[in-house]
């Protein structure tokens, strides 16, 4: 089993350059603990600071080496020749494989401010996978659907196939990643019970769609990993009384590296093979401690 990391790019400060200090400290705890994979996240027009997925990932790739690589892409907002080059230039400058996470998005508010609509977000997303698969095979391509172009081409093109992670949770989703992806994203609030039917519904629809099991089934769980039980009851119990995204509580992974490493393993024995984790907690100083334990809990499940 691997153990990623999705860095936070939603960090508030009234220093607007302290959220990418911190985004880059991250990263470089995430690479110094042995994670496989370093990831940030997509999200538009919100009122509080959002740090931008293609700028940060490219300054954080200098704390990074060989090691996978990505970044969120909610591909209904993106226009699909832009994203295309955005990706292709990231996966120039990454000295290992690049991997473009992509989702549909939700919200009306940021549809209607990136100019799209989000009725149509299935199809969408479903068109602007293919045309930048096509633009990176190097393709001339033209659209008439949800976009309107002619003759675009991508320059530079990918130094190797960019893999594509489709993040889903309802049934219908997950069949379109397992007949559009390179891997299938399980979401980070399921219970154990709904993330072992889940995986039934995806193995269903490879079979279906008749293609592989692919060597990546991954899961995003959001984790604090305490440097004892009792420090992991505290923060369970902190979070209980606050709620925490709206999240059951037993869809956090709270505990110490023993502890996470055998939640961990829950899932693996289930048939997933990589862990993206996301720190729970909001204190920058604990989250980077987690992330620096966590590599104990690498040790545990690899």
């Amino acid at each position: 089993m691997k153990v990623g990391i999705s860095v936070t790019s939603a960090i508030a400060d009234s220093d607007v350059r302290e959220g990418p200090r911190q985004m880059i400290a991250r990263a470089k705890a995430a690479a110094e603990a042995g994670l496989s994979a370093l990831f940030v996240g997509d999200h538009h027009v919100v009122p509080n600071p959002y740090y931008q997925n293609v700028p940060m990932i490219a300054r954080m790739l200098a704390e990074w080496d060989q090691r996978d690589l990505g970044a969120l892409f909610l591909l209904p907002m993106w226009h699909p020749v832009l994203a295309a080059e955005q990706i292709a230039t990231l996966a120039c400058l990454a000295q290992g494989k690049f991997i473009m996470q992509c989702g549909l998005g939700h919200g009306e508010a940021q549809f209607k401010a990136m100019g799209t609509k989000q009725r149509t977000r299935a199809s969408a997303f479903e068109q602007s996978l293919e045309l930048m698969r096509a633009l990176w095979q190097g393709e001339t391509v033209s659209s008439d659907g949800h976009w309107q172009f002619e003759g675009a081409q991508v320059s530079p093109l990918p130094p190797e196939n960019i893999e594509v992670w489709i993040g889903a949770s309802a049934d219908i989703a997950i069949e379109r990643a397992a007949r559009m992806g390179d891997a299938w994203l399980a979401s980070p609030g399921m219970l154990l019970d709904e993330s072992a039917r889940q995986m039934e519904v995806y193995l269903a629809a490879l079979a279906k769609h008749k293609r592989a099991v692919p060597n990546t089934i991954a899961i995003r769980r959001d984790v604090y990993v305490a440097e004892s039980g009792q420090e992991a009851l505290n923060v369970r119990q902190a979070l209980g009384s606050k709620g925490y995204r709206g999240f059951d509580p037993d869809a956090l992974v709270i505990g110490d590296a023993d502890e996470v490493a055998e939640q961990f393993l829950r899932y693996g024995a289930l048939g997933y093979t990589d862990i993206i984790v996301r720190n729970l907690h909001r204190e920058y100083h604990r989250a980077i401690e987690s992330t620096e334990r966590l590599s104990r809990v690498v040790e545990l499940v690899t």
